[in-house]
């Protein structure tokens, strides 16, 4: 069929990564928010506002669904919370988080991710992370957004602006909910590249071809599950 198809199909499957990664950054704040509060978004003004961005940026409707089902089936006990650690190629810590209603099936899936890639599990990481806070954004300037905080009497770790433009905040987890607000409250119709509290890695490691391939593929695996919520290790690669 030629280069021209070639070149057609690879833009394809880019776009389709792309919006991948994108659909999964909202299901992830929405599930966030629902957890955060209550899973509805009627009685919870976080989940509602962010619910309207998804949709703004035409985030799927199954997508939002999927994200509160699975806040709604912790909060109801259906689903439980479980956290498997390790080391993936090239000596990249793992940490995964999963929301499941069958411990050994999870437990399978997600070792057997890890084996199919020469990784392995079972291994503490968790000392090399730290859980904040992280906000990224482009709409408000950082004096602007220190201004927002500052009247909101919010309190932040560390606030820097990259070569792009792009804020970022890394703040402690009980102030979220508050310098989301106070954010949106300057700028309400800001949009997030991200928003949520994750674990932060405290060194990052770099990875040769062979590793960083076998460690996407790991990515890949592991994403196919549905039971897997949130995925974080400290390889210095761009996922997109």
């Amino acid at each position: 069929m030629g280069r021209a198809h070639e070149v057609r199909a690879a833009s394809m499957a880019k776009t389709a990564a792309m919006k991948s990664s994108k659909y999964a950054k909202w299901g992830k704040e929405i599930f966030q928010a629902a957890k955060a509060g209550v899973p509805d978004p009627d009685m919870n003004q976080s989940l509602k506002r962010t619910i309207e961005r998804a949709k703004k940026d035409q985030c799927p409707a199954d997508v939002i669904k999927r994200a509160i089902a699975k806040a709604q089936g912790v909060a109801s006990g259906a689903s439980k919370e479980k956290v498997y650690e390790g080391y993936g190629p090239g000596n990249v810590a793992v940490i995964v988080e999963c929301l499941t209603d069958n411990d050994n099936r999870t437990f399978t899936e997600v070792r057997t991710a890890f084996n199919k890639t020469g990784g392995t599990i079972g291994t503490s990481v968790s000392y090399m992370f730290n859980r904040k806070a992280q906000f990224v954004f482009n709409g408000l300037t950082e004096d602007e957004a220190m201004e927002a905080l500052m009247a909101s009497d919010c309190d932040f770790e560390d606030m820097s602006t990259d070569a792009d433009g792009y804020v970022t905040i890394y703040a402690a987890p009980q102030e979220f909910e508050a310098i989301k607000n106070a954010l949106l409250q300057a700028k309400p119709e800001l949009e997030f590249e991200e928003c949520s509290v994750d674990l932060i890695p405290t060194t990052y490691v770099d990875l040769d071809d062979d590793h960083k391939e076998k460690f996407t593929r790991l990515l890949g695996l592991l994403r196919e599950f549905d039971d897997v919520s949130e995925i974080y290790h400290n390889a210095n690669i761009d996922e997109e």
